[in-house]
C-alpha cells in the first residue's frame, strides 16, 4: 500500500492511468454482476455508461497538469494513448466481457472465436485494426490539442513524440495482424490447388 502511495505522489498521471484502468474493470464488473445476477438492467446501463467518464477525468487531468507548468513526460503522452485505445477498443471490450459473462452465469451462448485461415478470422483482424486506426486518430487529435491549446513551445516536444509512435504501432499492428493472415490465407489457398 506504501508504494502506490508514493507512486500517487511522485507520478500522479501514473496513478491516475492505473487508477482508471482498474475502475474500467471495476465498472465493467459492476454492471455485469447487475445486468445478470441482480437483474438490475438500468443499474448495469448506468454502469457500464460511466466506463467513458474515467477517459474525462484522464484528459481533464492531464490538461491540469500541463496547465499548472508541469513538465511534459512521457507519462503525459502515455495518458492520451490510454485514452484513444480505451475509446476505440472499450465497447468491444465490453462486448467481449458480456458474451462471457452471459454464457458463464446466465446460460447464454458460448464465445465464438473464428478459426485461424478463415475468412472470419481475416475481417475479424481487420476490424481490430480499424480500431487502432481510430485509437490512433484520437490519440493524435487529443495531443495535437494539448500542443496547440495548452502546451507551451517547450511543453510541445514530448507530447508531439507520442503522435509518431502511436502510428508506428498501427503499421506494425497492419502488418502483424490483418495483412499476415491475408497473406496466409493466400498461401494456404495457392497450395491447396496444387
Amino acid at each position: 500500500m506504501e508504494i502506490l502511495v508514493q507512486l500517487a505522489r511522485d507520478n500522479p498521471i501514473v496513478a491516475l492511468i492505473l487508477a482508471c484502468e482498474v475502475g474500467l474493470w471495476v465498472l465493467l464488473g459492476l454492471g455485469l454482476v447487475a445486468r445478470y445476477l441482480l437483474r438490475l438492467r438500468t443499474l448495469s446501463t448506468l454502469l457500464l455508461a460511466a466506463i467513458p467518464l474515467l477517459d474525462v477525468v484522464l484528459v481533464v487531468a492531464v490538461t491540469l497538469d500541463l496547465l499548472r507548468g508541469a513538465e511534459p513526460r512521457s507519462v503525459h503522452g502515455l495518458a492520451a494513448v490510454y485514452l484513444g485505445f480505451s475509446v476505440a477498443f472499450g465497447p468491444s471490450i465490453v462486448r467481449w466481457a458480456d458474451v462471457r459473462f452471459a454464457h458463464r452465469f446466465a446460460g447464454g451462448p458460448p464465445p465464438v472465436k473464428p478459426a485461424k485461415g478463415t475468412s472470419e478470422r481475416t475481417a475479424h483482424l481487420w476490424r481490430e485494426w480499424n480500431r487502432v486506426v481510430v485509437a490512433a486518430v484520437i490519440t493524435s487529435v487529443v495531443l495535437g490539442g494539448l500542443v496547440l491549446f495548452v502546451a507551451t513551445p517547450e511543453q510541445s516536444g514530448q507530447l508531439s513524440w507520442w503522435i509518431g509512435r502511436v502510428w508506428v504501432v498501427v503499421g506494425i499492428w497492419l502488418v502483424a495482424g490483418p495483412l499476415w493472415e491475408t497473406g496466409s490465407r493466400a498461401m494456404d489457398t495457392t497450395a491447396d490447388r496444387r
